[in-house]
């Protein structure tokens, strides 16, 4: 009887799944766990899969770099304008509503890697000028949309790193005078 080949697992992982769980690892483990050996042990595969996607452990902390600014930037702008709602109030729901483990672990790994510290000087620049875009969209003058923008932001950071969860309806209210504060 002749076996048929099973496929090697090199040939069924993709980089792109080596890049979710890395970000899966990242949020709940922080950078340090973003190694090939811990990651290749969670998937059930060799290290050489691995291997087999990235040249090396570099490579893969800059696809989880760009990954990242990808989730935590461009698709939230996109689906913000996708939406149909007023711009500023999706974008204040769906930030301040979102799981934010994997914000709190790129910037704490922000603080040991040149990198990471790159990445995000980049993710808080786009973010700050849509922001401060959309305020502009609502008639705030330049000089007031971007100090508003950079307020509304180190809001949206304080809150991202403290950590703590806020009832819903506690939040709604918050962010409703958030909405007042910045438009106003």
């Amino acid at each position: 009887m002749v076996r048929a080949r099973e496929p090697d697992m090199t040939e069924q992982l993709s980089a792109d799944d080596w890049i979710q769980e890395g970000l899966k690892a990242l949020a709940k483990n922080g950078f340090t766990a973003l190694k090939a050996d811990p990651l290749a042990k969670a998937m059930g595969v060799s290290r050489g899969s691995f291997y087999w996607h990235f040249a090396d452990l570099g490579a893969f902390q800059a696809a989880v770099l760009k990954r990242w600014r990808e989730i935590a930037a461009e698709q939230i702008i996109a689906d913000v304008e996708a939406a149909g709602d007023e711009p500023l109030q999706a974008l204040l729901r769906r930030s301040f509503g979102a799981r934010l483990d994997l914000e709190r672990a790129v910037r704490n790994w922000a603080a040991f890697d040149a990198s990471a510290q790159a990445a995000v000087r980049a993710i808080d620049r786009r973010r700050l000028d849509y922001i401060e875009q959309l305020l502009a969209k609502r008639g705030l003058a330049p000089a007031t949309a971007q100090a508003r923008a950079q307020i509304l932001y180190w809001t949206f950071l304080g809150f991202a790193l403290s950590g703590a969860p806020v009832p819903a309806a506690r939040l709604g209210a918050l962010l409703g005078e958030l909405l007042t504060m910045v438009s106003a």
